[in-house]
């Protein structure tokens, strides 16, 4: 416990972390009349806002937008190859987060009633928190820090200067050839985004790539990913990183035999941790583990009076998981109702080009549990927006169960983490192929595609040979 002197705060709720999850608690439980007090050590918003989805989203932008410029010839349009400011680029990413902060502010925390304090926190008891010269002590307490980047034990990375998520959005200047560790939904990600932007890029992994999608979905990312000229080491052990003049040498263990890949800058992006180190977790009697917190149905740690919520709770490690936990929370600490998590129709979407979004059962899934399902695709190929766009690569997957009961979908192709949105609603509903397919869809659009993925479902049984004999029994009658 802390020497210094402290001025003691009750509270009906503390909040640690003021990212996506946090503020989300502390805002609601402040407008419906709790006293709220939230503890964040760094800044306002978060991973998602200062270093995770909001900079990598805009910089994603940038790349398209500079793709666009590309690609323009195939309408008829002057198509080139255009001139890349990085330095703009780094002050668009920042402009966009500027322009967010706001939201997230202390400021606005502090108009809605809620304290904000900007220390570390630490438990000291299993109902009391010291942060800064004040010890806080609430009926509830709810851990919102999130994760940070995950450094692999690579011999001499540590001797060596990489970037991690909360560093390449600093960069001013174009990196001659970026070298990324990690092929999940980070490093596929930026890579393509570098890329765009006139960056030689090379993405090692040790497994295949978004290892955790469908297969046939990554097939489509992968083959844009080889025609942009991004050079893709799959199933390639990282077995040191060292200097080399003014740049760095990968030695990549690949077939059977060591390469070395040299470049001037080395992103890693190979997974997240939770952040539980220095909470005093162990004073406040909550187990934790490698993968975070350990958490029941309710978001409640083995200390009933304190919950997490978001990346630290472990699971699905999306800011909209975060935001959802939130909602959780508020019904349970708030109003003792026995809220509980369901996720079974948890989406997730990666935001490359074309972009891979997924909802519920996968093909995999029903192979590895022996479900019986029927998996119906259909391509953008037949859609006629996607093909006015000239974007008409990718296909949407859907998976039924039994009478036709919505399990989980897969679509890679442009919006597609747009075009999920139904597919999660009936996956959360247990709607059937039915009611998708009886839907009216505005043409032309690219959503056509969901009704025509659930319309697929019945043309065994609706041009079969039964069929044509009760329509052909039917039209004797008079």
């Amino acid at each position: 416990m802390s020497n210094i002197s402290t001025q003691v705060i009750k509270a009906d709720i503390a909040v640690i972390g003021a990212g996506s999850g946090g503020l989300s608690v502390a805002a609601g439980a402040a407008q419906m009349g709790a006293k709220v007090v939230l503890i964040e050590k760094a800044k306002m918003g978060g991973d998602c806002l200062n270093t995770g989805c909001v900079p990598s989203k805009a910089l994603i932008a940038a790349g398209e937008a500079a793709e666009t410029v590309r690609r323009s010839g195939k309408f008829g349009v002057n198509g080139h190859e255009p001139d890349i400011d990085f330095a703009k680029v780094n002050a668009h990413v920042h402009d966009i987060i500027a322009g967010i902060a706001p939201h997230d502010s202390v400021e606005r925390f502090e108009g809605l009633g809620v304290q904000v304090i900007q220390a570390p926190a630490r438990f000291v008891g299993r109902n009391e928190v010291e942060a800064g010269e004040y010890r806080i002590k609430a009926r509830r307490f709810v851990i919102a820090t999130g994760s940070s980047a995950f450094i692999p034990p690579i011999p001499g990375l540590d001797d060596v200067a990489h970037l991690t998520n909360e560093t390449i959005f600093s960069l001013i200047d174009q990196p001659e050839h970026l070298i990324i560790i990690g092929g999940g939904p980070i490093g596929v990600e930026m890579a393509q985004a570098h890329r765009r932007l006139g960056v030689k890029v090379t993405l090692v992994e040790g497994d295949k790539i978004m290892s955790k999608d469908d297969p046939d979905a990554v097939d489509v990312v992968r083959r844009r990913l080889f025609q942009e000229g991004i050079v893709v080491c799959e199933n390639a052990k990282v077995e040191s990183v060292v200097n080399r003049g003014n740049g760095i040498s990968v030695l990549v263990h690949r077939d059977h035999k060591t390469t070395v890949i040299e470049g001037s800058h080395l992103l890693v992006a190979a997974g997240r941790k939770a952040n539980v180190s220095g909470l005093g977790l162990d004073e406040a009697g909550v187990k934790y583990g490698m993968r975070g917190i350990a958490v029941d149905q309710r978001l409640r740690t083995s200390n009933k009076r304190i919950f997490a919520i978001g990346d630290v709770a472990g699971g699905f490690q999306f800011t909209h998981m975060a935001g959802y936990h939130a909602g959780i929370v508020i019904r349970n600490a708030l109003f003792n109702l026995p809220a509980k998590v369901n996720e079974i129709a948890v989406p997730w979407v990666t935001y490359t080009d074309p972009e891979l979004a997924h909802v519920g059962l996968s093909e995999t899934d029903a192979d590895r549990k022996n479900i019986a399902v029927t998996v119906v695709r259909q391509d953008f190929e037949g859609v006629d927006r996607a093909r006015a766009e000239r974007a008409d690569v990718g296909f949407i997957k859907a998976i039924y169960g039994k009478k036709g009961r919505i399990l989980g979908a897969t679509i890679v192709g442009k919006h597609a983490g747009d075009l999920i949105l139904p597919w999660v609603l009936a996956v959360q509903k247990g709607l059937k192929a039915a009611d998708m397919a009886s839907i009216i869809a505005p043409y032309p659009t690219r959503g056509e595609i969901s009704k025509r993925v659930a319309g697929s479902y019945f043309t065994p049984a609706l041009f079969s040979d039964r069929t044509k004999r009760v329509v052909r029994m039917m039209q004797r009658l008079p």
